[in-house]
């Protein structure tokens, strides 16, 4: 998971990403941050992540993101 945190601090500094819950949904994050998260996660974790996948919840909180990931590696 600290590997998405750094991610994460890369793309908007000063969230306690740890902790923030709403990522998406509180608009922490933009859709061009977003579509940079996603390649990110992509390159970082070797996955595809599909357009199944992309919802709002798979993108809210750390864990969250790291759920999506670790099925996406399965």
């Amino acid at each position: 998971m600290e590997k998405i945190i750094d991610i994460l601090n890369g793309l908007k500094s000063g969230i306690d990403f740890e902790t923030a819950q709403g990522i998406v949904t509180d608009k922490i994050l933009d859709s061009i941050d977003i579509t940079s998260l996603i390649a990110q996660l992509e390159e970082a974790f070797d996955i595809e992540i599909g357009m199944e996948y992309m919802e709002n919840e798979n993108f809210d909180s750390v864990e969250a993101i790291w759920e999506m990931v670790q099925e996406l590696q399965d």
